[in-house]
């Protein structure tokens, strides 16, 4: 038995990692020169470059069309617009994501529906056809820590259903289901590619999609240039309105983040490749570890984790003793000096949330998110109940393969795991059952890093 190092024991790191096997973006001196560029001609409203990084973008992506955003949040709400998701609709997410994958739904009076999901965190096929009624207009996939989402069995229900499809890509540029890029089986792929992204463009976000008629909608929302009349070729209903946005906002990137996302763009794949080689090594050496599960696909069969945005394993607190997250990642930060290693939890699971029971942006007698529905969203919230158990905690997302230091990281790991005893009788959170929605130390997880 070692003692840990969180109960005054010696730390198993002791000193700082290489600074390249963590750093992340990388930013070259082509990129600066091109950031640099739009500085001195003062570019940055333009579109010049935002038009060549899109068309280079949607080639890549293998999509027709593509529109570069302010931010992810602007994509996806721009998608929802495009499908003319409107009063009375519902649609379906999963729970445990990122708020601004659905939140702006009720924006256009519709009603989010929160289905479960499965032990690698993302929508559970099974649960999906439980929240499908009359009234469901789409489902937002969310492909979540980069794991991809079963696209088949999606789809197959989507199309029996008559339902849109959109993917939330903000976690999985370049993920592979079966040998094909997420972001290509729905009728529309929308993305964040803020600054701590795996594609990292500055603060911005992608939309894509092979639909003409989808991809108007969405340059119409908030997409204003001063010769967008140009862009309009097959929704004559929407001719009569250039020059505005019709959801009242300017969503148009600014061209900083663009000449970012062309660097990027160029030496994203090569880039993404050394990760999942580091990451891979470090999963194979946590496999069979108590208490814990990678979660990665089996690149045997054609799909991969794209870059592995914000790294995950399963936890599994039966296994340790009904130790709890929360108490389990406080020993392994212990043990790496203080340095950012791992965070239990990840985002909560929505349907928790008082936005999502409460909240009202209209000031009608009902909160927004049933303001115009013909039932109660929220009385199926309960059904989700099975995701507030599904726990998780962050692990060192490694930029480069370094053999040793990979290795000492798992060692951590290890470490905290094999010795989980010692950290029961100070647990606080034991009686929760390890659960940890991880709201709270979001802030703190950036303070850390």
């Amino acid at each position: 038995m070692e003692k840990l190092a969180l109960l005054g024991g010696e730390p198993y790191i002791k000193e700082s990692a290489p600074e390249e096997l963590f750093k992340w973006p990388i930013i070259t001196k082509e990129d600066e020169e091109a950031v640099m560029d739009v500085v001195r001609r003062n570019a940055f409203s333009g579109t010049d470059i935002t038009t060549k990084f899109q068309d280079e973008f949607a080639k890549w992506q293998g999509r027709k069309y593509a529109l570069a955003f302010t931010n992810g949040t602007m994509s996806l709400t721009a998608a929802m617009f495009a499908i003319g998701l409107g009063i009375g609709d519902e649609i379906i997410c999963p729970t445990k994501t990122y708020w601004g994958s659905v939140s702006q739904a009720i924006n256009f009076g519709a009603s989010a529906v929160f289905c479960n999901i499965n032990d690698m965190l993302s929508l559970d096929p099974d649960d999906l056809e439980r929240c499908i009624t009359p009234k469901t207009k789409a489902i937002m996939v969310v492909h979540y820590f980069g794991y991809p989402c079963d696209m088949d069995r999606i789809m197959e229900i989507a199309n029996k259903h008559n339902l849109y499809v959109i993917e939330d890509c903000s976690h999985s540029h370049g993920t592979l289901y079966k040998g094909r890029k997420v972001g290509t089986f729905g009728h529309i792929a929308a993305m964040s590619m803020m600054s701590w992204k795996t594609f990292a463009a500055g603060e911005m976000g992608m939309f894509v999609t092979d639909d003409r008629k989808l991809y108007e909608r969405a340059m119409a929302y908030g997409h204003y240039e001063r010769n967008n009349a140009n862009f309009i070729k097959e929704c004559d209903d929407l001719k009569s309105y250039f020059h505005i946005g019709l959801g009242g906002v300017k969503g148009r990137a600014n061209q900083v983040s663009a000449a970012l996302g062309l660097g990027q763009l160029k030496y994203f794949d090569e880039r993404c490749a050394e990760i999942r080689k580091a990451m891979n090594y470090f999963f194979d050496l946590l496999e069979g570890v108590p208490g814990i599960k990678p979660i990665r696909v089996d690149e045997s069969t054609g799909s991969n984790m794209g870059g592995f945005y914000s790294p995950q394993c399963a936890y599994y607190p039966a296994q340790l003793g009904g130790l709890s997250a929360k108490r389990f990642c406080e020993a392994v930060r212990a043990e790496a000096a203080g340095a950012f290693v791992s965070w239990e939890g990840a985002n909560f699971c929505l349907h928790t949330h008082d936005f999502f029971k409460t909240f009202n942006l209209f000031g009608t007698d009902k909160p927004s998110r049933i303001a115009f529905a013909d039932r109660d969203v929220r009385d199926d919230d309960k059904l989700c109940a099975p995701s507030e158990e599904k726990y998780c905690f962050s692990v060192p997302w490694f930029k480069k393969y370094d053999k040793e230091w990979i290795e000492r990281y798992a060692n951590v790991f290890k470490k905290v795991a094999t010795n989980y005893a010692q950290l029961l009788e100070g647990d606080l959170d034991k009686t929760q059952g390890g659960r940890w929605h991880g709201s709270d130390n979001a802030a703190e997880q950036q303070k850390k890093k």
